[in-house]
């Protein structure tokens, strides 16, 4: 069949760069800020820049949104999409937020990623933005210390709105994060990140998002988080269970295969059914997750944002 929508703009997307390991495209956008809607919805307004991360993290749920181009969910690390820039529709575009609305940035893709080096469009938008809304509720979620480059904009930013900065951080042992999280920032640089915008007054917080049953729910692991984070100025701290679409489970298992092969049994057991844990083992984490940050005195959330990691098959599609 001939490929159509999406599928056929990514198909014919002009090639930008090619490193050694991944492709850079552009990919023509038909808008920029996606509006959410239904019963459940977390956010007013999402915006996701770039299609596609180069991190590589095993877990990642958005490898699906590949699959909308007639990808793999290997391409979705290898071949970056960025959207085309266009200011004058970007700038259309932020005359529909209105005060008291959610800006959410990153809730599919990392914003921050290596191909916002090469394209700039986070910048961009954050320059759009800088002058223009107020009393808005703008949150970025994201693994990368590259955020901090924006402290220039964000600071200014914050003093109009309320920004938070809600940064990804699963463990604090390097090496399995490496493991985890194999192209992404080590856990030191995003906290030394985190002590910048706090110090710039952009509020920060850390999200535990996912939680590997039995590699990274320890009391200890996620204590040592949540007091690198408090020491790094972030206010919230949440932790979330991993959950594993049928575009990760085919990436994530055989990972986990390799790397901790006496695990695999029990994880197919837990997910054979749904993409989700249940009880008993929610209730025990968020128990587990309430006492670590009373005893650092973090809030759950700070307030009103949540990473992408919470949501639900109805506010995934949102997302594409």
């Amino acid at each position: 069949m001939p490929l159509v929508g999406i599928a056929k703009m990514a198909a014919e997307s002009p090639l930008l760069e090619g490193k050694r390991r991944v492709s850079y495209l552009e990919l023509p956008a038909k808008s920029f800020i996606g509006s959410c809607s239904g019963k459940r919805q977390i956010f007013d307004w999402t915006v996701n820049p770039y299609r596609g991360c180069e991190y590589g993290c095993r877990y990642c749920y958005a490898r699906y949104t590949h699959e909308f181009m007639e990808l793999s969910v290997d391409d979705f690390e290898t071949r970056i999409f960025a959207k085309q820039w266009d200011a004058a529709q970007f700038r259309r575009e932020i005359r529909r937020l209105a005060p008291g609305d959610t800006l959410a940035f990153g809730t599919a893709t990392d914003c921050y990623q290596p191909a916002e080096r090469r394209f700039g469009l986070m910048r961009r938008m954050l320059k759009e933005l800088s002058g223009v809304v107020e009393e808005l509720r703008i949150g970025i979620t994201t693994k990368s210390d590259l955020v901090a480059r924006d402290i220039d904009l964000l600071g200014p930013l914050a003093r109009r709105n309320d920004v938070r900065v809600n940064m990804t951080i699963t463990t604090l042992d390097a090496a399995l994060a490496r493991k985890t999280e194999p192209f992404a920032p080590r856990p030191a640089l995003r906290l030394a990140a985190m002590e910048k915008l706090a110090a710039a007054g952009v509020s920060v917080g850390v999200g535990v998002s996912p939680v590997l049953p039995l590699i990274t729910d320890s009391e200890a692991s996620l204590d040592a988080v949540a007091q690198a984070a408090k020491s790094s100025g972030a206010k919230s701290l949440w932790a979330q269970p991993l959950f594993l679409k049928d575009s990760a489970r085919v990436v994530f298992l055989p990972w986990l295969e390799r790397e901790f092969p006496a695990l695999l049994g029990k994880y197919v057991a837990w997910y054979s059914r749904e993409a989700y844990l249940k009880e008993p083992y929610t209730g025990w984490l968020k128990a587990r997750v309430d006492r670590v940050r009373r005893r650092h005195g973090l809030d759950e959330r700070g307030g009103n944002f949540r990473p992408p990691d919470w949501l639900g098959p109805s506010q995934l599609r949102l997302f594409g």
